[in-house]
């Protein structure tokens, strides 16, 4: 597909060279007065897609900030209404004011598009996206590009986060024409949505070796207008390839090595000094990870054990850290993690809780579980959200805050001494904090060069040091939340708290845990046994994904585990069925992302493949796999073997890209099950649970039964 993409537009590839802020981007692009249109050959035989969206994710390619503060923009010009006030989500409500005409998703932006015969102009991005907020600063707070936009567009706004179903098949047929994802992601469609052309951010004006946004809006109308026959090329090529690209590609068989032998392949992959996988940007790929943690304690391959263990050590020393408060930054945008992008997403903190959860388990090194400890209290100070009689968990934290990325977590050298008095030497040697800073002349707190405890008396004096510069950092303007409460992602965080909860002793995560999983349960049902993906300010909305069922049932089991109640083995089981039925691909074998009667998508995915979350299909597989054991029901068992199978040849084509099916698979392979059976009342009872649930098993199940239980 990549002439698709040399015929259609300029492209727009990141390529990374140079310094982590100064030198992020530069892009090889093509002229857009040489445009022409021509389509790939039908039926050609394509690869699976792994959409790849690491090297544009909101990345900055300017070196300079973007004054968008309340101010700069008040001397701009006037906001204002569009379609867009009536909408909860965080993200259109910040556009609610633009002189665009924005429209939300549905059928009356469609129509009005084929009333008017004008192309969509589809723009799907998140609240916490810094290159979503300087997009519409530059371009969609403008008079004049807006009025260039409502005159030849019908203009749609998406967030990404309430519709993952539309982002997979927008961001799926940008890779489709050879570019890198991302967001902001800006794709041009046909008046029933059907994509011809697209890319990811653009500039007002030509910079960067990327097209000026007015040129590429008037280019592609004009395209609209008189080459119609060459879109309507490009649109069939297209649909074919998202076609192709969730087909079966044939079923097979995996060995029972095939997880460590993948872990392997993941071992050459790591940084060796910095840990993580290839180079910047570095994004923490739990999956893979937890991979290379299944395959260590399979082979007990000292490399593998190592390579690890230098992956999570990096990550907790350094930038993408947040030292002060907890919590991980999305990803780092420098080889050795200094550098983050500084939004913190519910996904992200959720999987890396559970991934040094399992490291502590195998090594017990207190830096990991006071990892552990810091994130979930995070999530539980800063990320609650709710009705008022229950809470869940929000979807992020913004990277910005007062027009500026990163201002709310670096400071000054000036400032440390101030603050910190007599402590300030010691707290700077061990923190990285130099006159000029390490970052545009301010300082991201780390301990990448000093990363040994220190005496005890020097590690009180840091967490002095510590408290009051988070007290200091309460006083600043705060980045912005997404409140939203999505099932996936709360569906991620319940099972990474009720596992904490259990290995470190902390009823409060569980309680939090149950809590937001009773909430989830109420709050997004949708009839029928059915949930909804999103809420927010007491609606839920939009059918949920299969991502949604496959991770509040692995939550639930999880919780299951954790509390011995019946009732989350039985919500999972209940949501097992909803997904064969509506979900199931009954030619392919799998299942697909959106359900049997999703009527406002143009094409139904299917994928083997993790992003930054685990693969459906993969925790799937996993949760099936868990209740065959929780049950002792053999359908589940084949069930699970069967979705695996149904993706074997993707597996085989790209192991690293598939850890969750590789994950399910080892529970297949090698299941573990440890029932501590005794008194309630019996302090050794007690003991031997601990020990058993502080035990690094593998693909492992540990339960506890009393007199009044019956054995599973």
């Amino acid at each position: 597909m990549r002439s698709l993409s040399a015929a259609v537009t300029a492209s727009c590839v990141a390529r990374t060279s140079g310094s982590p802020r100064k030198a992020r981007a530069s892009f090889g692009v093509q002229s857009m007065s040489t445009v022409t249109f021509i389509a790939p050959p039908r039926g050609a035989a394509r690869r699976p897609l792994r959409v790849r969206r690491r090297n544009l994710h909101c990345r900055d390619p300017a070196p300079a900030m973007i004054d968008q503060t309340p101010a700069a923009r008040a001397a701009g010009a006037p906001m204002s209404s569009n379609r867009l006030a009536a909408e909860t989500s965080p993200y259109l409500l910040q556009h609610a004011g633009n002189p665009v005409d924005w429209r939300p998703w549905g059928d009356a932006a469609l129509a009005e598009a084929r009333a008017t015969d004008r192309p969509i102009l589809l723009s799907v991005g998140y609240a916490a996206c810094h290159w979503c907020h300087v997009m519409a600063h530059e371009s969609f707070e403008d008079t004049a590009i807006a009025g260039l936009m409502n005159e030849l567009f019908v203009n749609i706004k998406v967030d990404r986060e309430e519709r993952p179903d539309l982002d997979a098949i927008y961001q799926t047929a940008l890779a489709l024409m050879g570019e890198h994802g991302g967001w902001p992601l800006t794709m041009f469609c046909t008046p029933e949505g059907k994509p011809f052309w697209g890319g990811t951010y653009f500039p007002p004006e030509a910079r960067w070796g990327r097209p000026g946004f007015p040129n590429v809006l008037r280019r592609v109308s004009e395209v609209w207008k008189t080459e119609r026959g060459k879109i309507d090329s490009n649109v069939a090529a297209l649909l074919d390839g998202l076609a192709q690209n969730s087909a079966a590609h044939g079923r097979g068989t995996l060995t029972a090595d095939a997880p460590v032998e993948a872990g392997r392949a993941i071992a050459r992959a790591i940084d060796p000094v910095h840990g993580g996988i290839g180079h910047a940007p570095k994004f923490p790929n739990v999956p893979a990870l937890r991979l290379l943690w299944r395959a260590w304690r399979r082979s007990g391959e000292d490399t593998l054990g190592r390579l690890f263990a230098v992956s999570l050590d990096r990550m907790a020393q350094g930038g993408i850290y947040d030292h002060l408060g907890g919590g991980f930054a999305r990803y780092a945008t420098d080889d050795a993690w200094l550098v983050p992008h500084f939004e913190k997403m519910l996904y992200d903190n959720a999987q890396l809780v559970e991934l040094y959860c399992e490291g502590w388990l195998a090594t017990r090194r207190p830096l990991w579980a006071a990892r552990v400890a810091e994130t979930c209290d995070w999530v539980l100070r800063d990320l609650r959200t709710g009705d008022g009689a229950a809470q869940a968990f929000a979807a992020t934290w913004d990277a910005d805050s007062e027009g500026e990325e990163g201002r709310y977590y670096v400071w000054t050298a000036a400032e440390i001494d101030t603050l910190l008095g007599r402590d300030a030497a010691l707290f700077r040697a061990v923190y990285d904090v130099a006159d000029g800073g390490n970052w545009e002349g301010h300082a991201i707190l780390n301990r990448t060069a000093r990363p040994d405890p220190l005496s005890a008396a020097e590690e009180a004096i840091l967490a002095r040091c510590r408290t009051a510069l988070l007290a200091r950092r309460a006083t600043r303007v705060p980045p912005g939340r997404d409140d939203k409460v999505l099932a996936d992602w709360n569906g991620l965080m319940i099972a990474a708290l009720a596992r904490a909860a259990t290995i470190f002793d902390r009823p409060d995560w569980l309680a939090a845990a149950r809590e937001a999983f009773d909430f989830v349960v109420r709050a997004l049902a949708a009839g029928d046994g059915r949930l909804h993906h999103s809420w927010r300010a007491g609606r839920a909305r939009d059918l949920a994904t299969l991502d949604d069922y496959a991770n509040l049932a692995r939550g639930a089991l999880v919780l299951h585990e954790a509390s011995g109640e019946a009732a989350y083995l039985d919500r999972a089981r209940a949501w097992m069925a909803v997904v064969e039925r509506h979900y199931h691909d009954p030619l392919g074998g799998g299942f697909f992302f959106t359900a049997d009667d999703a009527t406002d998508i143009i094409a139904r995915a299917r994928s083997a493949v993790d992003n930054a979350a685990p693969n459906g299909n993969g925790t799937l597989a996993e949760v099936l796999a868990r209740l065959c054991f929780l049950t002792g029901e053999r359908s589940y068992f084949a069930a699970a073997e069967a979705t695996i199978s149904a993706f074997s040849v993707d597996i085989a084509r790209s192991p690293l890209g598939c850890a969750s099916l590789l994950l399910a698979h080892d529970w297949l392979q090698h299941p573990l099950q440890v029932v501590v059976a005794g008194s309630a009342g019996d302090p050794a009872w007690h003991s031997l649970l601990a020990a058993a649930r502080r035990a690094p098993l593998p693909a492992g199940l540990v339960l506890a039964v009393t007199a009044d239980d019956a054995l599973p």
